[in-house]
């Protein structure tokens, strides 16, 4: 049976080529060191989290004398997370909601009903993307206390409710579906609404994966509107919000069991990027698809 021949960059051909064995050679090991440095952060701080304090400032080995994941359950239950945890995934999870649903419907109306004057529309949206997000912080501000929504999670779902990269590639994403499936579904009597969530939402899976993984990322480390929005009640706060108190020292527990400080410190960051190490990898397909598509025009 013939060895199938791989059509890339560099074929099968090209390596009988000494130059273009040694150029290979270099990328991967290019690709290899590029892979430790990313890598070895995070390897490093979860390594630590095993670490009392002698340990962890006398010691110059990577690995720990002991591995004991209790002190992972002692930091849980000490630092009291749970609540700060769940209020991490409600903001995640309706953010995301209103992010697909709102950005979504402009991308739907600039690339499939263009109304007149959409394309007016489509330039301010792309104008404003030369603009800073931080001139948005105070109108954002005062329109929150005007409307009486501060102190909930309301006004964080929202501002998240309108951004223009986003709506972008909602635009490039949509203008590729083909549009006798939409056509189908007015003649079968459904609504612009029923057409945009019964058949354009359902054939929009990867970019619905690649931007709500892109939004879901953004929300799970957000901490400045979370300080700007919820201010007073502590309840509300994300584990972002507790992790800098943590991290800072003003909400490290007196006595923590014998965990030293920086194991505390260092399991809490395990805990906080755990989420998306476990989910990317099975969204990692539907995210490089989503960017993918649109980038070519036929």
């Amino acid at each position: 049976m013939a060895k199938a021949q791989r059509t890339g960059v560099i074929r099968d051909y090209d390596m009988h080529s000494a130059s273009v064995r040694v150029g290979y050679g270099f990328i991967i090991f290019f690709c290899l060191i590029m892979t430790v440095i990313a890598v070895f952060p995070i390897i490093w701080v979860v390594l630590a989290g095993f670490k009392d304090l002698k340990e962890f400032m006398s010691s110059v080995k990577l690995l720990p004398e002991v591995f004991d994941f209790s002190l992972f359950a002692k930091t849980w239950s000490q630092l009291g997370i749970a609540q700060n945890y769940l209020n991490s995934l409600i903001s995640v999870a309706g953010s995301v909601v209103c992010a697909i649903v709102f950005n979504g419907l402009l991308g739907y109306g600039l690339a499939i009903l263009k109304p007149k004057g959409y394309g007016i529309v489509k330039k301010l949206v792309m104008l404003s993307l030369l603009l800073p997000t931080t001139i948005s912080i105070v109108p954002l501000f005062m329109n929150i206390q005007k409307l009486n929504l501060g102190g909930s999670f309301v006004p964080l779902w929202l501002s998240y409710g309108a951004n223009a990269m986003y709506v972008i590639l909602f635009v490039q994403f949509f203008e590729s579906l083909p549009t006798s499936i939409i056509e189908a579904g007015r003649i079968d009597g459904c609504t612009q609404l029923q057409t945009f969530f019964y058949i354009v939402l359902p054939l929009s899976k990867a970019a619905l994966a690649s931007i709500g993984l892109m939004f879901a990322v953004s929300y799970w480390n957000d901490y400045t509107n979370y300080k700007l929005y919820i201010t007073t009640d502590q309840s509300l706060y994300n584990f972002q919000m507790k992790l800098r108190s943590i991290i800072m020292g003003s909400d490290l527990p007196a006595a923590n069991g014998g965990a030293a400080e920086n194991t505390v410190t260092n399991a809490a960051v395990i805990v906080a990027i755990l989420p998306f190490m476990i989910l990317y990898p099975f969204l990692q397909k539907y995210f490089v698809k989503g960017i993918n598509i649109g980038a070519v025009k036929e």
